[in-house]
């Protein structure tokens, strides 16, 4: 497919296509033209042709044409490439950055996927340059991978061993600003509701607490999946415990979506009884009522560093293993409050 035949498909300009997957001007068409040109390019295949573009910029020098190189991006704890607003985002990011570099994602695949053989030895017959790991993963995944591929990059917000190149946004560092915001609007009984097994927000969530003098109480969390679903769950159980608590700080936005529903539906009020932080900073977030306090992580370049760090790997541009920490911030808005000594707990649900 030509630069034509997709401007056609759009109902866009050529112009208007060149800008969006050359990336010369985020301002070139609306978000949703951008979706709809970058939907055709995966629909397609379309890899931009190295030549012409060589050609265009006055490079005349002879060299034969390059076939296309590929990588795989794997969500190591998703159930679904798509469902997931915060992975989808980085995978997206990750896209355009290595289209701009003539390379293009050859498969999507969840950890899920991988344990199926069949799809297993799929990869093993279309071998791809490079692999991103997206999220938390089980070692046998990464094992799978390092046995199998050279090039192998991690993003998320759990940092992994120092033998592999990372993009981190680190969680536990996260867990402990979104913790201390809570303990510095007055809030001493703070609990957690998000997945708890060899997960980097529940360990910093405690250290946190630790370091601020706050008491730790196992029924002051729910170790839930990091979905709407698990958050509903997990507040629910926090109310069936009668955990003592004026604010829960919640493992990512989905959950806190959850979260906050099922609060409501006890009558509970957001933030007047029970403040809610969380973490990711989704585009939903801050069309929530209340709207969502939550941790902002620069999901965009952190699909871009990836995807530049991977190539750079794949065209030997560094050899020893790259670790690069990426800054983010709190989105303050309106689910969180100084501590109201008359509101309403969940011993009052007894009464």
């Amino acid at each position: 497919m030509t630069l034509k035949e997709i401007a056609k498909e759009a109902n866009v300009s050529i112009s208007t296509v060149s800008r969006v997957i050359n990336q010369k001007n985020t301002k070139a068409a609306s978000p949703e033209v951008q979706e709809r040109i970058w939907n055709i390019v995966r629909k397609s295949g379309y890899t931009p042709n190295a030549t012409a573009r060589n050609l265009k910029m006055g490079n005349n020098t002879q060299f034969q044409t390059a076939v296309p190189k590929s990588i795989a991006c794997i969500y190591a704890r998703s159930n679904s490439a798509v469902s997931d607003p915060f992975f989808s985002q980085i995978a997206k990011s990750i896209e355009q950055e290595a289209f701009k570099n003539s390379y293009f994602i050859r498969h999507s695949f969840t950890a899920m996927d991988i344990a199926n053989p069949d799809i297993a030895r799929q990869l093993s017959q279309f071998p791809v340059d490079g692999i991103v790991i997206l999220g938390r993963y089980e070692q046998q995944l990464l094992h799978f991978f390092t046995q199998n591929y050279k090039n192998v990059i991690y993003a998320g917000l759990n940092p992994m061993g120092n033998q592999y190149d990372q993009v981190v946004c680190d969680g536990s560092d996260i867990s402990y600003t979104a913790v201390s915001y809570l303990a510095n609007l007055g809030h001493t009984k703070i609990g957690y509701v998000g997945e708890q097994n060899n997960e980097v927000r529940f360990s910093g969530y405690k250290e946190a607490l630790g370091k601020l003098g706050l008491s730790f109480l196992q029924k002051n969390t729910a170790n839930v999946r990091l979905s709407a679903d698990g958050g509903y769950k997990g507040a629910n159980t926090l109310i069936h415990n009668r955990a003592d608590i004026s604010a829960i700080f919640c493992a990512n936005d989905t959950t806190a979506i959850g979260v906050i529903h099922a609060l409501k539906e006890k009558g509970f009020r957001i933030p007047e009884d029970i403040s809610v932080i969380s973490v990711d900073d989704i585009d939903t977030a801050q069309y929530l009522s209340p709207m969502l306090t939550t941790i902002h992580i620069p999901l965009e370049d952190l699909g871009k560093i990836a995807a530049k760090t991977l190539i750079d790997r794949i065209n030997g541009g560094h050899r020893l293993p790259m670790r690069i920490t990426l800054p983010f911030y709190i989105a303050k808005r309106d689910s969180c409050c100084k501590l109201n000594r008359n509101r309403k707990t969940f011993e009052d649900l007894k009464k």
